[in-house]
């Protein structure tokens, strides 16, 4: 705890940041925020705490959040079992309204009201605010008939993420906070996975680093043991052995995309961690895996 740390202590953690603040100063950085760290109160304050300290140390950080837990509880509630394929929701009509409710209304306003309660202005965002995020319906292909394809509802791809709006909010100093939810060519509402949605914006942006929060101490071989400082084509590989399947290949592939698309480095970390975002960008240890772009 820092209250039993001496005032030498502190100041050397202080200066172990300095270099990292000075690196970073003026660069952007995407956190998909989600897991544990959204549902258990502490985790959400710390979250809060270091996303306002990034900005006031010069950083841009841009958050875009899930709400699986949260959208779990309001399925239930109504009645519906949600189901996954290939680790995306199926999203019918029904569940797509509670999905914009959770994530456009409750989630959102509760990270955008936390950040400013710690000094922070925040700014809750939604695709569909100025169709900033464009989207058509997602078909996966079936692992049993390569040939056939597989309608899982009102999900999303993103065809195109136009900037403008984020990079208009920096210049006020404000802090997006997005809910991935897309947008068709009429007006139709599609459910985007979040990681898909940071590693696009981070592309697009092009981003200093992407950070993906999750309930994982990060990659893990098969031993179970953590890796980091790895590369796209370590990723590819335990993709093709099995080493990473389920709910993580979404958050790999979009890891992979962006390290490829020119986001320095993606981290993956454990948000069960307090104060995980600060350990892994402003300390030599880090808390997760470092995947590198080449």
């Amino acid at each position: 705890m820092s209250e039993n740390l001496s005032p030498t202590t502190k100041a050397k953690i202080l200066g172990e940041a300095l270099p990292y603040i000075k690196r970073f100063y003026d660069k952007t950085i995407v956190i998909k925020y989600g897991g544990n760290a959204m549902t258990d109160p502490k985790l959400q304050d710390g979250f809060a705490r270091d996303v306002v300290l990034l900005k006031l140390v010069g950083m841009n950080p841009v958050v875009v959040h899930g709400g699986g837990p949260q959208i779990e509880d309001l399925l239930k509630r109504v009645g519906k079992q949600g189901t996954f394929i290939q680790g995306m929701r199926v999203t019918d009509e029904e569940t797509m309204d509670i999905v914009e409710m959770v994530l456009g209304g409750q989630v959102n306003k509760d990270i955008v009201n936390l950040i400013n309660q710690h000094g922070g202005k925040a700014v809750g965002l939604t695709g569909q605010d100025g169709n900033f995020i464009r989207a058509k319906k997602l078909l996966l292909p079936n692992k049993d008939k390569p040939e056939e394809m597989i309608d899982i509802g009102q999900v999303g791809e993103i065809t195109s993420i136009d900037p403008s709006l984020i990079s208009f909010l920096d210049t006020g100093d404000f802090i997006p906070v997005i809910a991935p939810i897309g947008v068709g060519p009429r007006g139709e509402t599609y459910n985007i996975n979040a990681d898909v949605v940071a590693g696009k914006i981070a592309e697009v942006l092009n981003a200093e680093k992407l950070v993906l929060l999750t309930n994982t101490p990060g990659v893990l071989n098969k031993a179970g043991d953590l890796l980091t400082g790895i590369t796209p084509r370590d990723i590819d590989a335990m993709v093709e052995d099995g080493t990473l399947s389920g709910g993580m290949l979404p958050k790999i592939g979009s890891a992979l995309d962006a390290a490829r698309s020119g986001v320095k480095s993606v981290h993956i970390i454990d948000g069960r961690v307090e104060h995980a975002l600060l350990l892994e960008i402003l300390t030599d240890e880090g808390v997760g895996t470092l995947i590198k772009s080449k």
